[in-house]
């Protein structure tokens, strides 16, 4: 019978990346891959403010520095926030066979969407990544809202 892994563990290595972005003067989320045995593949921040690169996601950060994997169906991508559409893409294109989140109060990504799907999703409903991101967003609206694809009126782009 396989242990569960230590997905609080695994959210602090996550959380040190989303620290990272906010000490760069960036959006403050994080995240990490790892392989189900816990052996970490990748950590990665969120880098659009800090490289002008839309595409720089926490997950997309984490996912590119674990380089190539034969599969990854027995991975965990670990992340602050709930997957936006891109990421969650990301997560179904790839195979990744769980993510673990550390909130979904701040933002609702496709993380319903990726259990219908088939993936495993853990939420953590972290404080401290609730409190983190809440913050940051309370003081950089207009940030927010390109981050996630809203002109600002509610409307997407």
């Amino acid at each position: 019978m396989s242990q569960t892994p230590d997905y609080r563990a695994m959210l602090a290595v996550a959380l040190e990346e989303a620290r990272l972005g906010l000490a760069e003067g960036g959006i403050p989320i994080g995240a990490a891959l790892f392989r189900r045995d816990g052996t970490l593949l990748g950590r990665g921040h969120n880098r659009r403010v800090q490289e002008g690169d839309p595409s720089v996601h926490g997950e997309t950060d984490a996912f590119r520095k674990a380089g190539r994997q034969r599969s990854y169906r027995d991975t965990i991508m670990v992340t602050t926030l709930s997957p936006c559409w891109y990421c969650s893409g990301l997560v179904k294109q790839f195979g990744i066979g769980t993510v673990v989140m550390g909130e979904a109060r701040n933002f609702q990504g496709g993380h319903d969407w990726l259990r219908e799907q088939g993936v495993e999703v853990v939420d953590l409903d972290d404080a401290g990544c609730i409190r983190m991101l809440g913050d940051w967003i309370a003081a950089h609206p207009q940030v927010w809202n390109e981050d996630i694809g809203e002109d600002g009126d509610g409307h997407d782009h």
